[in-house]
């Protein structure tokens, strides 16, 4: 998909150095995959203690 975007020039520069990526295509790429990935991970976060995980062995022992 193409897009056009005004991006914070400093922004970009600190990340490009931080991470040695070279092209603001993948510096997006990689920090939508970053951004997803810690949202998915907060989102689990957040299940703690409000769900019940048993381990595999006791679920199968108790299913028959």
């Amino acid at each position: 998909m193409r897009t056009n975007v005004m991006l914070d020039e400093g922004l970009v520069a600190e990340a490009k150095r931080l991470t040695g990526i070279r092209t603001k295509r993948e510096l997006i790429h990689q920090a939508l995959q970053l951004l997803i990935a810690t949202r998915k991970r907060k989102s689990l976060l957040d299940l703690e203690g409000k769900i019940s995980l048993q381990p595999l062995e006791q679920r199968i022992a108790g299913s028959g």
